[in-house]
């Protein structure tokens, strides 16, 4: 399995606790055995898969109203009436049930989950550049990335399969032959860093990439370079097709394992040099959930969840595979499920305003190059 895979594990076990309120921390990390499904992946037929012809399938589209469709504050703009580029948004785990191996469609408690967390504070970073489209899919549940034997991976199987037919739905009915990024978090990450060496490299589809952004899951550098040839890991602010990752860590943290050969883009700098990007450049943090250890029905809008942007909030640094954050200067980021160490949560909203910036930036250097080759 990848690396930090462990870490990870507890990141989405404690979250288990804050959205579900099962039982206590300790507890729960006591019993962790009940987290896995009591039935081999191949006892249960798998749930019923989504038609993504189907808009109730689609946990984010730009033709409806949704909650990728939040913005920070009155000055930031939800532009998706108008982009002139799409995205592909694929969600972390938000099922953690040890009911099944992979989430039926349509429950209710990780669907909430999706949308108040997922959406907001990730998915509508790019509503300022890009319209937003973001499949419910059958998403393994969290056991799924530690188990030992098959069933796990045949599980992320399943929920890979799920991507892949959405991209395809996305790229075929919904697309258009526009310019396109794809993104996701985590779990979503694996399934992008997969869609792109099977859907887009070697295809004419990497001529309308604007970029990737698979962030929160550990790409090692050399398999990538290999897998994907023609889609180079991000080095500037403006390049296109090309992909840009990193997973957040403070000071305190121990890696599990080695990830000096991993793929890290500062998203201060977007830039692949190692140099520490200071909280200066940081254009703002944003949560719209001030905290995450509150259960999935009160993560809403309201006066402890008003969203700000609160500009400086971090540093960063590429080292060592990991993006390291000596700080946080702010209340608003406190949760910390992985321990004092750990910001997995928070990889896109500690830099919130700094991927809106960045995305428009790209999408805007491919929309101009394109035109100046017509």
């Amino acid at each position: 399995m990848k690396k930090l895979l462990w870490g990870l594990l507890i990141v989405v076990v404690l979250a288990a606790v804050a959205a579900y309120h099962y039982r206590d921390v300790i507890v729960l990390m006591r019993e962790f055995s009940a987290l896995q499904p009591q039935h081999a992946f191949d006892q249960e037929a798998p749930a019923d898969a989504p038609d993504y012809s189907l808009p109730a399938n689609w946990a984010a589209l730009p033709d409806r109203a949704d909650d990728a469709d939040v913005v920070p504050d009155a000055s930031i703009e939800d532009r998706q009436a108008t982009a002139a580029v799409d995205v592909f948004f694929v969600h972390p785990t938000t099922y953690y049930s040890p009911a099944h191996w992979n989430q039926p469609l349509g429950d209710v408690a990780a669907d909430r989950f999706t949308d108040l967390f997922v959406l907001r504070n990730q998915a509508s970073a790019f509503n300022g550049c890009c319209r937003v489209y973001a499949p419910r899919y059958r998403q393994a549940t969290v056991y799924s990335f530690v188990d030992r034997g098959s069933d796990g991976q045949a599980a992320l199987a399943l929920a890979y399969d799920d991507v892949e037919r959405a991209f395809d739905y996305f790229i075929e009915h919904y697309n258009q032959q526009r310019p396109f990024i794809v993104a996701g978090h985590s779990q979503g990450a694996t399934h992008l860093r997969r869609l792109l060496e099977r859907r887009i490299t070697g295809t004419e589809l990497v001529q309308r990439l604007v970029a990737a952004y698979p962030v929160g899951f550990t790409i090692d550098a050399e398999e990538y370079r290999k897998a994907v040839p023609d889609i180079p890991v991000c080095a500037s602010p403006t390049q296109t097709a090309c992909v840009a990752t990193w997973n957040s860590v403070g000071p305190d943290v121990r890696p599990f394992e080695d990830t000096s050969g991993d793929l890290c883009v500062n998203p201060l700098s977007w830039s692949t040099d190692g140099e520490r990007a200071d909280f200066a450049l940081n254009l703002g943090g944003v949560t719209f959930n001030r905290r995450f250890g509150t259960r999935v029905e009160s993560l809403q809008e309201g006066p402890a969840f008003q969203p700000r942007i609160e500009a400086g909030v971090a540093d960063a640094q590429c080292r060592d595979g990991l993006l390291w954050v000596s700080g946080i200067r702010s209340e608003n980021f406190a949760s910390r499920p992985m321990g004092r160490g750990n910001y997995h949560i928070y990889d896109f909203s500690l830099f919130y305003m700094n991927v809106r910036q960045n995305a428009a930036a790209r999408a805007a250097q491919f929309v101009a190059d394109r035109a100046a080759s017509q």
